[in-house]
């Protein structure tokens, strides 16, 4: 039998490669976390906690301009953009302090390398690291995340992606955003409110791609008030030139060359994950394209070697990464348990916010169900606070009675679609959520609208105590009103 440096070796310590680390130990393997950089991945050093950060600003911006409508006088605030970006910094510094990753992986016997470079396979079974050191292993969790999509087309070096805007210094006067999905939404609203004039261009038919259309469009609409020039439906962009500080980008538009001139041009359009230094080729691992190719065990094909993160391509968001890493961890050490789709809510951090869960109304057409729109102006809470921009939309499975989707547009739309997401995966159905008695006033209040309305429309009468408990008796029965 092999005598292996370690049982077990994690390649990456963000989310997944911290929570694959942690978990091994609880199962007893001997361990060892390699980290290229610094640990705590993308999200929090550079993704979603700095665009938070940015986001927060952004908020107290716009909030300003609310003074005036409650009896408040003061200048409209300047954005030192320098100062916002130093903040993003010192929060990215108080996280990682906070989590104290390096300290938790020691005191529970994890070997931690960080700041060490690129590890890459040299065989199956042993890591070589720049400095000369090997590394070997049973077996091995691959949590090496992903990066910025980088283009090559001529005049390419000029452009950013989002990871290069942490390192600006002065906010553009003018950018081009191209790809509408999450990130490039989110980089257009907050630079929009910071006062650039931003142009939002995508090759898809329209933003937003992954979301319920009703979302994309009304984001469309916001967008569009907001002064931010949004074009859809572009093809391939050509070249970028520089003259002085602007740079022009040429692409076509409907077969037409068209021409666009702007500061700053951000890539916003992928996130492939961090596959060429890692040498799989002599692990004999295969990439499916720009991701890590798994099963639903989340094992590559070589049998010893696991992934998950981002460098699978599976829902790269944070909390997936953690669920992936424990569900490898234990296949490659004692369990067989497949990966499956779980409910995970979502949204990005826009004005207004929007958030979702489950199917969208397109992925539930096919299916018998039965849909609820309320509008934020609705709810006292957002009538009050003088955001009444938005919608909740529920989508009902109509024989069960079950929540299979929710999606939001509107003040705090991310925080209230997680409401729905714990509902849903409770089993809850749409009468018991309708009968929560959410505090008042609130914005929250718009699930219970809609669940209400989504009850109406089903002609739902209770006539069992049991339809409020989550495990109602089996048997219980439901009368539809006739007419």
């Amino acid at each position: 039998m092999h005598i292996y440096d370690y049982d077990l070796i994690v390649i990456g310590g963000g989310p997944a490669g911290v929570t694959a680390a942690l978990r091994a130990r609880e199962l007893g393997a001997k361990t060892a976390l390699i980290e290229r950089g610094r640990l705590g991945g993308t999200c929090t050093n550079d993704g979603c906690a700095p665009t938070r950060v940015l986001a927060k600003a952004a908020r107290l911006v716009r909030d300003a301009r609310q003074f005036e409508m409650y009896g408040l006088y003061a200048a409209p605030p300047d954005v030192d953009f320098a100062k916002v970006m130093e903040r993003t910094q010192q929060v990215i510094y108080q996280l990682q302090e906070k989590k104290q990753l390096i300290a938790h992986l020691e005191e529970v016997g994890c070997t931690t390398l960080h700041g060490v470079g690129n590890a890459k396979f040299i065989d199956p079974h042993t890591i070589a690291l720049p400095d000369g050191r090997t590394l070997s292993a049973d077996k091995f969790i691959l949590c090496a995340g992903g990066s910025a999509r980088r283009l090559g087309f001529p005049g390419a070096e000029y452009t950013l992606t989002h990871s290069d805007v942490w390192s600006l210094k002065k906010l553009p006067e003018s950018a081009i955003i191209v790809g509408s999905g999450a990130t490039g939404c989110q980089l257009a609203s907050i630079f929009a409110t910071f006062g650039a004039q931003i142009t939002l261009m995508d090759v898809a038919p329209r933003i937003l791609l992954s979301e319920d259309a009703a979302v994309a469009d009304m984001m469309l609409n916001e967008f569009r008030a907001q002064g931010i020039d949004v074009i859809t439906g572009i093809g391939e962009l050509q070249r970028i030139e520089r003259e002085d500080k602007l740079l022009t980008l040429t692409y076509t538009d409907q077969g037409e060359k068209k021409d666009r001139q702007a500061e700053a041009i951000i890539l916003a359009v992928g996130w492939p994950g961090n596959l060429p230094d890692l040498n799989l080729a002599a692990a004999g691992v295969e990439a499916n394209r720009a991701y890590i190719a798994t099963n639903d065990l989340l094992q590559t094909t070589a049998p010893h070697i696991y992934a998950a993160g981002d460098i699978t391509g599976r829902m790269m968001l944070v909390q997936s990464a953690s669920y992936q890493a424990r569900l490898a961890v234990e296949n490659a050490l004692l369990a067989r348990r497949n990966w499956e789709e779980r409910l995970v809510p979502h949204g990005g951090f826009t004005d207004p916010e929007y958030g979702g869960v489950g199917l969208t109304e397109a992925q539930a057409k096919d299916k018998d169900c039965v849909i609820a729109v309320v509008p934020y102006a609705d709810m006292d809470r957002a009538v009050i606070d003088g955001h009444t921009n938005g919608f909740c939309k529920l989508i009902v499975e109509r024989s069960t009675h079950l929540i299979v989707g929710a999606h939001i547009v509107g003040e705090q739309a991310v925080e209230i679609v997680q409401l729905v997401a714990t509902g849903m995966a409770a089993g809850m159905r749409v009468e018991q959520l309708a009968d929560l008695e959410l505090a008042y006033p609130t914005f929250a209040a718009v699930v219970g609208l809609a669940a209400r309305e989504l009850v109406r429309l089903l002609g739902i009468v209770p006539v069992s105590e049991e339809w409020r408990t989550l495990n109602p008796v089996r048997g219980a029965e439901w009368e539809r009103k006739e007419g």
